[in-house]
């Protein structure tokens, strides 16, 4: 599924039984207490074609895969992750890594949860294999977080986790961070 997010639409294309004519897709705007409340709320989309038939049903945050988390390359990571004034979270992802995608909700969602205290971003593994081999990243998914430009001791993570797992991961983290 592929999502491109403007200001105000959220533009969707879905491998779903094709509609015989030209179709549009519309989306049911988000109030701001489902788009704060994102992961935990259903939205309903609606298929029309020709405005002869309808078909509309519900999809769960888990299936739309668009939002908080940045992806960034080896050109990007010095000014987003080395350069940046607060912690940032690295997740090194294969776009062919199981574990990966199992992982992805709960990362959007703390991403979301924690705004401004921390930044998430994504690294594709097979695009940027020069950040893979100098943070020796054996397994996927793989976790650092870091901080003033250096990797934080005992930060990395590596493997699926549970999202409760994981906020216990990241809160251990910062709460260290603050107390040094």
């Amino acid at each position: 599924m592929d999502c491109i997010v403007s200001s105000s639409t959220v533009l969707i294309r879905s491998h779903l039984t094709p509609i015989r004519s030209a179709s549009s897709v519309s989306a049911k705007p988000l109030s701001s207490a489902q788009v704060t409340s994102f992961a935990t709320n259903r939205h309903t989309l609606s298929f029309k074609s020709d405005y002869k038939r309808i078909r509309a049903f519900s999809t769960s945050a888990s299936t739309i895969r668009c939002g908080g988390i940045k992806e960034i390359g080896e050109s990007e990571f010095t000014s987003t992750v080395l350069e940046s004034d607060r912690p940032v979270l690295v997740n090194f992802v294969a776009t062919w890594c199981g574990p990966c995608k199992l992982v992805y909700p709960a990362t959007e969602a703390l991403s979301q949860e924690y705004g401004d205290r921390l930044t998430i971003v994504k690294i594709d593994h097979d695009a940027n294999p020069n950040l893979i081999a100098e943070y020796k990243v054996y397994g996927l998914p793989h976790f650092i977080l870091f901080k003033d430009g250096k990797e934080v001791a005992g930060s990395r993570r590596e493997g699926a986790i549970t999202k409760p797992k994981l906020k216990e991961y990241i809160d251990g983290l910062l709460t260290s961070l603050s107390v040094a």
